[in-house]
This record gives structure tokens, sequence and C-alpha cells, in this order.
């Protein structure tokens, strides 16, 4: 059986557990979460599976280990219907991934885990450092929100791996301060997403902070 290493609190780690979820692949889940810096990442057994020392982490049943959420993602779902058979749509759901680590992940992300998720470790924040991930943050939704005024998945009409990569930090980001109330496209296609067979919250398979 596979064995995913998450962090519940994560958008990167709920992106696999999604994954999983849609696809009804069985797993052990192991969980690991912020424990006053003693957490299960830093142990030493934890990093000769992955010396980056951070998860998500896909183990293999041969014992092979896969990280970074976007390529876990598509391993899972290689062969599947959430990879478009069309070559042009296929571009597109990379585009939309490559999109979400480069220009949303590090803003929507980063200020939500600021101002919300990890508030705790970071009582006073740079206030020029939120102004300026407002802003790309802010940049990165109105580009998802021209998509999906066109189009009702990311990569075209069928749902695929780029709208659960990008699902996994937009679907909070109201949170981090992003009015999602003035894109109404976006708030439509999250509306579309939880409503997918399948689907399961952010606590899955284990309550989880929000």
């Amino acid at each position: 059986m596979l064995t995913l290493y998450s962090m519940p609190s994560s958008g990167n780690s709920y992106k696999v557990r999604l994954t999983l979820a849609h696809l009804a692949i069985p797993f052990e889940h192991v969980t690991t979460e912020w424990d006053e810096g003693r957490e299960l990442t830093k142990q030493a057994d934890f990093l000769k599976l992955n010396p980056a020392g951070k998860v998500p982490l896909l183990r293999l049943e041969d014992g092979r280990t896969l990280s970074e959420s976007n390529a876990i993602v598509l391993y899972l779902a290689e062969g599947s219907e959430l990879v478009p058979h069309n070559s042009f749509n296929r571009a597109k759901m990379f585009e939309w991934m490559f999109f979400e680590q480069y220009s949303h992940e590090p803003a929507v992300a980063v200020r939500t885990g600021i101002v919300h998720t990890y508030k705790s470790r970071n009582p006073n924040p740079d206030a020029a450092l939120l102004a300026d991930l407002l802003t790309r943050g802010d940049k990165a939704l109105d580009v998802m929100e021209a998509r999906l005024s066109q189009s009702p998945w990311l990569a075209g009409d069928q749902f695929s791996a780029a709208d659960i990569v990008l699902y996994g930090y937009t679907h909070k980001a109201s949170l981090g301060g992003f009015d999602l109330s003035k894109r109404p496209a976006i708030s439509k296609w999250l509306d579309r997403f939880a409503a997918l067979d399948g689907h399961v919250d952010m606590g899955w398979p284990e309550n989880a902070p929000i």
C-alpha cells in the first residue's frame, strides 16, 4: 500500500490527499504537524526518506519515494481522467500547475499562512511584506478569474489535476485577506469543485486546523 506523509494544515499536502480521494486509491496516512520544533520531518528516519525534510512525501510499495506536491499529483493521476488526453489541454494543465507553484502559491499560500494558519509563530508580521503578498496574490487570482470566466475548468471542459492543485490554497484564500466575493468565476468554480463526487475537505482523513 502507498504511504503518504502529509501535514494536515498544508494546502500542498491537501492536494495529494484530494487526488488520492478522487481516484479512490487506498493509502496509509502518516501525519506530521508543527509541534514545538520537534515535528516528524526533522527526525533522522524521515530525513533518510527525504533529505529535504518536508512533506508531502509519497512512499511507494517498493520503498521508492517521491516528493513535491505537484509531482506526486501527476504520478498518481497518470493514465486517469485527471490528465487530459488532448495534447493541447494536457499542456494547459501543465501551464496552470506551473503557474500555481510560481505565481499563486508563493503569494496566496504564504500570506494565508502568515495571517491565519500559522499566525501564532509570527504575531507581528512585516506590514510591507504582507502588502506585497496581497498585491501579488490578487494578481494571481485575477488571472484565474479571467480563465474561469471563459472555461468551467482550468485546462478546458474537463476537470483535471490543474484544478486540484489550485484548489488547495484558493479555497482558503479569504482567510489570507483575499476578497473572493469580487471574483464570481472563482467562487462558482470552488462550488463546482466541492460538489464533485469523491471530494473531501481539508480535514480528511483526519481532522485538521483550517
